[in-house]
């Protein structure tokens, strides 16, 4: 089993909640004591909500003056849009040491960004971060944001059930002349898609792109069959580790209980 990061390296607590757009809320946190940004523009944390010890990603939008601003996409249910529809300014959070994988190369002249919503932090922050020409193309269902993306950006629809979305748009992109770099978020079966498009159609070098997948529409957003609340406050209350209180979550849902 792979390692899970240290979700609880800091703890930060919530100070203000915004919502940005019909899908998209900030949230500010402070007192994140020894917290340092890598400085990538894409970094991302593993954030922590009161009450869970199960984890969620989520792009660091900025962080300065003491204070992590993380822009949180909310969905039909999920451990964070539940609780991101609450009243949690003061509540305290864990957050995990932030990783990146932005890297431009020397000779790029121009940045090319896709991405959905889940993307759009990222895409932000990238944009700000260099003088390159920037494109950005950015696919939501809530419009443009305003004041959020400046630029040349294009905001897109959704596709319909029976277009491809994202990944037609990338095979059918007039890439910029010169050496550049292309970042692209999203789904994870598009992004796979893309990949092979440019890997094996435009034949381009892996480090003039970065092509990661955010989340998974094949397995869709279900409804958990045991909830980890109770498991996480009880262990908690009897002193157990995270690495405990995991192994009571895996063996009360291998043992098929709570469906």
């Amino acid at each position: 089993m792979n390692a899970r990061p240290d979700a609880r390296a800091f703890e930060g607590t919530v100070v203000r909640r915004e919502r940005l757009s019909n899908h998209l809320v900030r949230i500010v946190l402070t007192g994140l004591e020894g917290f340092a940004s890598t400085g990538i523009p894409d970094e991302w944390v593993a954030l922590t909500v009161p009450g869970q010890f199960q984890t969620r990603y989520y792009t660091v939008r900025s962080w300065a003056a003491d204070e992590l601003v993380l822009d949180v996409v909310v969905h039909d249910q999920g451990l964070v849009t539940e609780w991101t529809q609450t009243d949690c300014v003061g509540d305290v959070v864990g957050i995990s040491a932030p990783k990146g994988s932005f890297e431009l190369p020397p000779a790029a002249s121009w940045v090319l960004l896709v991405g959905d919503l889940t993307a759009l932090p990222a895409i932000a922050r990238i944009s700000e971060s260099t003088a390159l020409p920037v494109t950005a193309f950015v696919e939501t269902s809530d419009g443009p944001i305003d004041g959020y993306l400046d630029g040349d950006v294009t905001w897109l629809e959704p596709p319909t059930p029976e277009e491809s979305g994202l990944a037609e748009l990338v095979s059918g992109l007039t890439w910029p002349a010169g050496d550049g770099y292309f970042w692209m978020a999203g789904e994870s079966a598009q992004m796979r898609a893309i990949r092979r498009h440019l890997r094996h159609d435009l034949g381009m070098a892996s480090s003039a792109y970065d092509v990661m997948g955010y989340w998974s529409g094949t397995r869709g957003r279900q409804a958990r069959t045991v909830d980890p609340r109770p498991i996480y406050e009880a262990g908690r209350a009897a002193g157990k580790s995270d690495d405990e209180i995991w192994a009571d979550y895996d063996a009360v849902r291998g043992g098929g209980l709570g469906g």
